[in-house]
């Protein structure tokens, strides 16, 4: 269960797209990324735009900095410390769920089995999670609307015992007034 949750940890939101970076499926396969990225270009065939794209230099930035800010984690410090983050001359290339997938057909290893089956684990958890999120903020509109609905159904009571209390002080004043002529 800790290493699904170090790979959510590693699954980033780019593009609209739920991924993992060269870097960290290369730190999870025990591999060094050139070596993952030379397999990858070997086989570039399977892997179209969808399946995985390279980052620009502001998206780079842009997540170096959520990395830097999103976790307090020591041991996932320690762990992107030692993932060589700094330095790189290229940008680094992001897969998603059907990018890592497709990895799984072109890295045979054990470990690089392993590792896939853990990750598609992790991308289902997120999904899972994000299903759940998506289900509550549907009630939640639910809930909203039925709010208004009753809000306005009050609404009509409240103006209804406005008007029978106008009409019962307007009877009494009419009951209670002096009368003009004989009595």
């Amino acid at each position: 269960m800790q290493i699904i949750q170090s790979i959510q940890n590693r699954i980033y939101t780019i593009r609209g797209e739920r991924v993992l970076l060269d870097k960290d499926l290369a730190l999870l396969y025990e591999t060094e990324t050139k070596f993952l990225n030379l397999s990858v270009k070997r086989n570039i065939k399977r892997f179209p735009p969808d399946f995985m794209f390279q980052l620009t230099k502001e998206e780079y930035e842009g997540l170096r900095f959520e990395i830097e800010t999103r976790e307090k984690d020591a041991n996932l410090r320690l762990q992107i410390e030692t993932s060589s983050w700094g330095g790189s001359r290229y940008l680094p290339y992001a897969f998603t769920e059907q990018g890592v997938a497709m990895l799984s057909g072109i890295l045979n290893s054990d470990k690089a089995i392993n590792t896939n089956i853990a990750i598609m684990r992790a991308f289902i958890e997120v999904r899972k999670v994000l299903l759940q999120q998506t289900d509550m903020r549907e009630q939640l509109r639910e809930i909203k609307e039925r709010m208004g609905e009753h809000d306005s159904q009050l609404n009509q009571i409240y103006d209804a015992m406005e008007n029978l209390l106008d009409e019962k002080a307007a009877q009494r004043k009419w009951d209670e007034r002096q009368r003009i002529g004989f009595k």
